[in-house]
């Protein structure tokens, strides 16, 4: 029996959850631009990539179109208004030294969810919600590194698309049980986000490729040049 959402319930809902992870990020985005000591606009445009691209992309596969974040000015807006606020209060941001993986933490989180949410609303099938919740939470994280040339977190052997997962998992599993949408989504975010947060805070890591521990054992596999003769 497929899953039912009532549109009037969860419009708003998803909608607060949107504009609090679009908020947060953007702040995350702008202050890595100020950490890179960026110029105004560039502390804006790394605001509204960050707090836009997750939701965009999820949008723009799910056929949402024009997408929410250049179609309603508050998505425009909040980015603004954060990249602002961070660029002139930068001396006060440099003292927060670990607020920007905590936004980050938080973002990923209400980012996740908001995904998660939407993709049952339109009957996506369970997977495909947690993987577009997913994407929604790591989108606007991956192309903020990008912009300035790092290496982006997800692909660094961090807890990062690992917490959005198990965070989007609570989501669709309360889903199926037809447990309360609400409490669903703050329960998988808050997983999230302890997961991310405790990961940053504790140095959790997930497993890396060794190249040279393989090159070396490559070495020591590969017959000796003397031992042919």
């Amino acid at each position: 029996m497929p899953l039912r959402y009532d549109p009037a319930l969860i419009a708003g809902f998803l909608v607060v959850l949107d504009l609090t992870g679009t908020f947060v990020f953007a702040l995350s985005g702008a202050m890595i631009g100020v950490r890179h000591r960026l110029d105004l606009f560039g502390v804006l445009v790394l605001s509204f990539a960050a707090g836009n691209a997750g939701g965009l992309t999820r949008d723009l596969i799910l056929g949402a179109t024009p997408p929410p974040a250049i179609s309603d000015w508050r998505y425009i807006g909040v980015s603004l208004v954060a990249g602002l606020l961070t660029f002139f209060c930068a001396p006060i941001i440099r003292r927060l030294r670990s607020s920007v993986l905590v936004l980050d933490a938080a973002g990923l989180a209400l980012f996740a969810v908001s995904g998660t949410l939407k993709a049952l609303a339109v009957r996506l099938n369970p997977l495909g919600a947690m993987l577009l919740g997913v994407l929604t939470g790591v989108g606007g994280g991956m192309l903020r590194d990008v912009l300035v040339s790092e290496v982006p977190a997800v692909l660094r052997g961090e807890v990062y698309a690992s917490a959005a997962m198990a965070g989007t998992a609570v989501v669709v599993l309360s889903s199926l049980l037809r447990f309360p949408t609400q409490a669903g989504a703050v329960a998988g975010g808050l997983l999230c986000f302890v997961l991310r947060y405790f990961a940053i805070r504790r140095g959790w890591r997930l497993p890396v490729a060794n190249h040279h521990t393989r090159r070396a054992t490559d070495r020591d596999a590969r017959p000796s040049s003397r031992s042919t003769r």
